[in-house]
């Protein structure tokens, strides 16, 4: 079975660039924002994360198109990612969530797989993984929220990111 991979990283202290500051939109979440270009980390042979994307005009990071993988392939596709938030005691909860066309480009907003966690004793490291079908043309995007009590927003930056997504372009069907 083939397999086309998108694998992004964003780091603070490899991409001189601080924390990502977290802003949030209408639906309370943040989209996570991954740099372009093929580097030690980040790998994208089938131009799955390229600033043409989405757009009459190219994308920049850390504009709100960085933040999306535009699958190639039709297929069944396997999400993975991490989220390092930067220390605070204010959040309680903190949340992550894939979203199908998160900037509403084309078939519209579709959140699927919200997770949401409660702080832990030790520091905010969180790994996501959902699986759905994947098209061309309907970019995925990875969504975060740090929630405190009463559930108000608390932009808590972050300082580490990864996002994935694995195609398996050989679906069998009955």
């Amino acid at each position: 079975m083939s397999v086309t991979i998108c694998s992004l990283l964003w780091d603070a202290n490899r991409h001189g660039a601080g924390t990502q500051k977290i802003s949030y939109g209408s639906d309370g979440y943040h989209l996570v924002r991954f740099p372009y270009g093929e580097t030690d980390e980040n790998y994208d042979p089938w131009r799955m994360h390229d600033p043409a994307n989405g757009g009459g005009s190219a994308s920049a990071f850390p504009d709100a198109r960085s933040g999306l993988i535009w699958p190639s392939h039709d297929g069944w596709g396997v999400l993975s990612a991490m989220v390092f938030w930067a220390a605070d005691a204010r959040p309680n909860e903190y949340r992550a969530r894939f979203v199908r066309d998160p900037l509403g480009t084309g078939s519209g907003y579709d959140s699927t797989a919200t997770t949401d966690t409660w702080k832990t004793g030790g520091g905010q490291y969180k790994t996501y993984m959902w699986q759905i079908f994947v098209h061309p043309g309907t970019p995925l995007g990875l969504k975060i929220s740090a929630r405190g009590t009463g559930d108000t927003k608390i932009p808590v930056p972050i300082t580490h990111a990864q996002f994935k997504l694995a195609i398996h372009t050989d679906v069998k069907r009955p």
